[in-house]
């Protein structure tokens, strides 16, 4: 059955779905239907109420108007077991598995399999084999999580909805941390459902991806119904105006700011293992991007600076002078800054509000008693730099109290670039900074680099987008296996092509050397 069958052979009909929280109405009369053999994209900006709807329709809330149906009988799905017993299964994108268990044990974990009064592992196992042999999973059902890559551990997540008969399966940012290959993978599979006659809802900020896999796609804006269009039929830039409610000019809105002096040069910088021999340097005004393939020690290097790790040798200099670089602490004091790629683990204190989130690397200057040892925060102090950066970073939330886990990922983001720039930070170290944001917030976060790169800030940014890096860099160094192979200087220059020649430069010469000794 294809993605053409019959519109009133619906797996799914949700209709006037709405749902209220105190102050806000996330949800106001949404409507969503999903055919049998159809991949059925989800698209809206961060806190559109793409999460909220998927959340009622996975049971993790109750919706307070509207009706849900699925194949054609009106249903109630109070909780998460009535969700998954309509044939409902969501995999999120922060997977939720327990890393020390077997993929056969997360499949069937709080389900497990019985002979009599023991659990029946031979039986659990062999489900589990011939599970994630239908998604042609590369590893054993016995290998513990933990030890899975972000692209296996997805075929664990589906593998486990396949075990549960799921019709429909909802895909939350699936491919937000996959490699380009990986991403392939994962799209025979989801063809594979397809065919099979399942309903797939795939939720991704990537267009050309929902170009590539979607058949139709529903467009929410501000927690509102806009459309449901063929995918075929629109432009990638239709759709961004549709969930956007405006043109975008420009996906990269690059500004060339003045280029200063020298902030930060680096030389000979090596951690054995990870990055080997890294020299550079970054001026005020520039931006550096920072190029190359999934795990071409991009990340390993900006830990290096941050103090994160500890290097094995080199040497680090700021506004000309050596520094030592010991721990995070030290790479603050010298007005280095670092937006990780991983925001929600290390970026921010989900927990907390955005007021102490923005002030935690300069809780010293904020201590208003005259002995360091007795932290007495000046709260008055705290609030108002938090309220400064709330409104000039156009933060969407009702108040500076709001814990930052409450955000969309884009809201969260800006918090984060908001904790570094209220630090005063000369250089900012971004990795992945549109890493699952919204085209319209990620053109919100190209301008907050823009204005920092005109007040002198130099910028060292890391993106596995390519066209992200050309769009938005003034030079552009690329990494393969821990050293950097190639630099580009001008941007008329810039091109997927070259990039790709240098980040894939030692792996050739690998396999040469290879073909020569072998």
């Amino acid at each position: 059955m294809t993605a053409n069958a019959n519109q009133d052979n619906l797996l799914l009909k949700m209709t006037d779905i709405t749902k209220r929280f105190p102050g806000t109405i996330a949800l106001n009369k949404v409507k969503l239907d999903l055919r049998p053999g159809e991949i059925h994209v989800l698209l809206g900006e961060n806190g559109a109420g793409k999460s909220t709807l998927m959340k009622i329709l996975a049971g993790a809330y109750v919706h307070d108007e509207g009706d849900i149906w699925i194949e054609g009988k009106k249903v109630e799905l109070g909780n998460p077991l009535a969700a998954q017993a309509a044939g409902v299964a969501i995999i999120y994108q922060e997977l939720t598995q327990i890393p020390q268990l077997s993929a056969a044990e997360n499949i069937y974990v709080g389900r497990e399999l019985r002979k009599g009064p023991f659990i029946d592992w031979p039986q659990i196992n062999k489900n589990a084999r011939e599970l994630l042999a239908q998604v042609e999973a590369d590893f054993s059902e016995k290998t513990e999580t933990r030890e899975l890559s972000v692209a296996q551990r997805q075929m664990v997540e589906i593998a486990k909805a396949l075990s549960m008969n799921a019709k429909i399966i909802v895909m939350d940012e699936p491919t937000s941390s996959l490699t380009p290959h990986e991403v392939e993978g994962l799209f025979k599979i989801m063809n594979r459902l397809k065919d099979q006659g399942k309903g797939i809802i795939f939720i991704s900020h990537h267009l050309e991806e929902v170009k590539k896999i979607g058949d139709r796609a529903t467009i929410l804006r501000d927690g509102q119904y806009v459309s449901t269009v063929d995918v075929a039929d629109h432009s990638i830039d239709e759709m961004i105006e549709m969930m956007v409610g405006r043109s975008l000019v420009t996906k990269f809105p690059k500004i060339h700011a003045p280029v200063g002096e020298e902030l930060l040069r680096v030389e000979g910088l090596t951690r054995y293992g990870a990055v080997d021999n890294v020299s550079f340097n970054v001026r005020a005004g520039e931006v550096l991007g920072l190029a190359g393939l999934v795990g071409a020690g991009r990340t390993e290097l900006c830990r290096l600076l941050f103090g994160a790790d500890e290097k094995d040798e080199g040497q680090i200099f700021v506004q000309g002078k050596p520094v030592s670089i010991r721990s995070p602490r030290d790479t603050i004091k010298n007005g280095i800054g670092f937006l990780t790629e991983n925001r929600k683990d290390e970026g921010l204190v989900l927990h907390m509000s955005i007021t102490r989130n923005i002030s935690m690397p300069i809780l010293e200057q904020l201590n208003r008693s005259p002995f360091k040892w007795l932290k007495l925060i000046d709260h008055k102090a705290d609030e108002k730099l938090a309220q400064e950066y709330y409104e000039k970073l156009q933060i969407r939330a009702p108040s500076v109290q709001k814990k930052s886990g409450e955000l969309s990922g884009g809201n969260q983001q800006k918090v984060v670039f908001a904790k570094w720039i209220a630090s005063r930070s000369k250089v900012l170290m971004i990795d992945e900074p549109t890493r699952g944001i919204d085209v319209g917030a990620k053109v919100e976060i190209y301008n907050l680099i823009n204005e920092l790169a005109l007040q002198g800030c130099a910028i060292i940014m890391v993106s596995s987008e390519m066209p992200e890096v050309i769009g938005m860099a003034d030079r552009i160094l690329v990494m393969c296996q821990g050293r950097i192979t190639g630099e580009l200087h001008d941007p008329k220059e810039f091109s997927q092509e070259a990039i790709m020649k240098y980040a894939v430069m030692f792996s050739r010469k690998a396999g040469k050397l290879a073909e020569e000794t072998a």
